[in-house]
C-alpha cells in the first residue's frame, strides 16, 4: 500500500458515454475530486476517440487517469495504462462492475471518488490471454456465446437483469465441447460447457471465480464447468456466485500462472465481457501489473 499527496495532481477522466451511466452526471463526483486538490480534465472517448488513444496522447500531461466506465472500458484502457504507468481511478459507470467490487471499489460515484482522493494504491495483476489483456475472468463456452448475444442496447436497459435473461435463452440449446487444456506439464483432455481462466474474484454480474481470488494474488484461477445437463448447472448457480463450485465433482478447478486451451475448431474467448481473441488460447499473468486507487486490502 502507498500513500501519496493528491493536491496539484493532473487527473485525466476518460468517460466512456456508452456505459450503463455513462450519459448521466458524474459532476458531484468530480465536485469531490476537485475539493481534493485534484485538476481534473474530463474527455470523453468513443468511436472516434478509443479510450487508450486517448490516454496515450495525454499521457505527458497527467498524472493519473480516472475511467469512468464498466468492465469493458476498463479492459480497452488496460493496454494503454500497462504502457505509461499510470496510476488508475475508477469511476465504476458499467452494468456490472465486476472489477470495482473485486476490489471494493463502491458503485456510488462520490464514494468512488472520495477512494480516489484518499490517495490509496494497490498493485493489482492482469491476466493476458493470445496478447490480449483482462481484469477480471477470461472464458471460452458458455459465457462467450453470452457476451456475443448481450447487445449494448440490452445491457444498458436491463442491466443485470439482461445477462440472466440472455444466459436463459443460451443454456437451453448449450452443448459440451472437447477441449484440451496444458498447464503445469501435464494435458487433460476434457468435455465441457465453459473454460474459465480468473485473474480477479468477480465476472458476469456478481459470479464469483474462486472464493479466495484477489486481484493481486499472483496466480490464475482455471475452473471448468462439465455437466451434461443445463439443470445440472442451474444446481451449480449457488455455488458459482460463492466461487465453491472447484469442490463440485463434475467441476475441474485448479490455480496456475499459465495454461493453454485448444479446442477441435475454433472457439471465441471472451475477456471481461469483449469476445477479443479465439483458441487455442494461451493465458498467463502478470503480477503487478497497474496501481489502482483502493481501499487497503483485506
Amino acid at each position: 500500500m502507498v500513500q501519496i499527496g493528491q493536491t496539484g495532481k493532473r487527473a485525466l477522466l476518460v468517460v466512456n458515454p456508452r456505459a450503463r451511466r455513462g450519459t448521466g452526471s458524474i459532476a458531484a463526483a468530480v465536485d469531490r475530486l476537485e475539493a481534493a486538490g485534484l485538476d481534473v480534465r474530463e474527455v470523453k472517448a468513443g468511436e472516434q476517440h478509443k479510450i487508450d488513444d486517448v490516454i496515450r496522447a495525454e499521457a505527458k500531461s497527467c498524472d493519473l487517469v480516472i475511467v469512468g466506465g464498466g468492465d469493458g472500458t476498463l479492459n480497452a484502457a488496460a493496454p494503454a495504462l500497462v504502457e505509461t504507468g499510470l496510476p488508475l481511478g475508477v469511476l465504476p459507470l458499467g452494468t456490472a462492475n465486476d472489477f470495482a467490487r473485486t476490489v471494493s471499489i463502491p458503485p456510488d460515484l462520490q464514494k468512488a471518488a472520495d477512494i480516489i482522493a484518499a490517495g490509496n494504491l494497490r498493485d493489482i495483476d492482469l491476466g493476458e490471454v493470445n496478447g490480449h489483456l483482462f481484469f477480471n475472468v477470461a472464458s471460452i463456452g458458455f459465457s462467450a456465446e453470452l457476451a456475443a448475444e448481450l447487445t449494448q442496447h440490452a445491457k444498458k436497459r436491463w442491466g443485470v437483469l439482461g445477462y440472466a435473461v440472455v444466459a436463459a435463452r443460451i443454456l437451453l440449446r448449450s452443448r459440451l465441447f472437447t477441449a484440451h487444456i496444458d498447464h503445469d506439464g501435464t494435458t487433460e483432455h476434457i468435455h465441457t460447457m465453459q473454460v474459465s481462466v480468473g485473474n480477479g474474484r468477480y465476472y458476469g454480474g456478481g459470479m464469483t471465480v474462486e472464493e479466495t481470488a484477489t486481484a493481486d494474488d499472483g496466480k490464475l484461477d482455471v475452473y471448468s464447468l462439465e455437466v451434461d445437463h443445463w439443470w445440472r448447472l442451474l444446481a451449480l448457480l449457488p455455488a458459482l456466485r460463492k466461487g465453491t463450485q472447484g469442490q463440485w465433482d463434475d467441476v475441474r478447478a485448479f490455480p496456475t500462472t499459465e495454461v493453454t486451451i485448444r479446442t477441435r475448431r475454433r472457439r471465441a474467448v471472451n475477456t471481461d465481457g469483449e469476445l477479443s481473441t479465439y483458441t487455442p488460447a494461451h493465458f498467463s499473468i502478470r503480477p503487478k501489473a497497474i496501481p489502482v486507487f483502493a481501499p487497503p486490502a483485506g
